[in-house]
């Protein structure tokens, strides 16, 4: 929930510039609903492609507030994230209170409700996993995050499945600055890929993409992208510094 819609566009256009050359990097930005506009427009002449934070699981109704996955569309996206910790409720770093912590109600089950919405509208959704302090310290990491993927794509056919990407964030790492261990979250990534091996096929997991996501920066990712399991960044506060998101796409390059 970052900047204004001129504010998108500046960033947006410097990003764009950056992006044109390194072709070979897969590049997409999540602005606000406010801003889906203007970057959109600010990205046409790059391959940069546009996602948005969330979705509602229905088409059209009296479900004011709520934005589909066919408007989703319509507004140039070709992607969009699902399961945030912070659209969980189970936040990193915040400011929100633990008792309205409910507010921000994902569930397992509505995310796989808004997973098939994506999928029926050919967006591609980019979930989210990952465990908290508390269940990483317990040794709860692998049941946590098998819950959360299993659940997600449930009832999936196998070509909708490879349209899945997975990012795993540990939310202990969100916004703390406590960004996982290079080898550590290759573990992990590596794990969701042996889960989607067993709930798909080998050739399922090896084509789905996954990405690491957690106090991602320049100085740290291109340790994190040079794991073998780790196919990419899910970059939060960095993206909001045109300088540091580009220096992380030359990274990747």
């Amino acid at each position: 929930m970052n900047g204004t819609y001129l504010e998108a566009a500046e960033l947006a256009a410097r990003i764009a510039e950056s992006a044109n050359k390194h072709p070979g990097i897969n590049i997409a930005l999540f602005p606000p609903y406010t801003a889906l506009h203007i970057v959109h427009d600010a990205i046409q002449s790059t391959h940069i492609a546009l996602g948005a934070q969330d979705v509602f699981w229905i088409e059209s109704g009296a479900f004011t507030g709520q934005v589909s996955a066919p408007m989703l569309r319509d507004a140039g996206c070709s992607y969009c994230i699902v399961g945030h910790s912070e659209k969980r409720g189970r936040f990193g770093a915040t400011t929100i209170e633990r008792e309205l912590s409910d507010y921000f109600s994902d569930t397992d089950s509505t995310i796989r409700l808004k997973i098939a919405a994506l999928v029926r509208a050919g967006l591609r959704p980019l979930l989210c996993v990952g465990e908290s302090e508390y269940e990483r310290s317990a040794g709860e990491t692998a049941s946590v995050i098998f819950q959360q993927v299993s659940a997600a794509i449930d009832g999936l056919e196998i070509s909708d499945a490879q349209t899945v990407e997975i990012a795993y964030e540990p939310i202990w790492a969100i916004g703390t600055g406590n960004v996982c261990d290079p080898e550590e979250a290759n573990r992990v990534c590596g794990t969701i890929r042996e889960m989607i091996a067993d709930l798909f096929s080998a050739s399922c997991a090896e084509s789905i993409r996954i990405l690491y996501g957690g106090s991602v920066k320049a100085d740290n990712s291109k340790a994190l992208l040079s794991q073998p399991d780790i196919d990419g960044v899910l970059v939060g506060g960095a993206s909001l510094i045109a300088d540091e998101f580009i220096k992380i796409v030359e990274n990747a390059q």
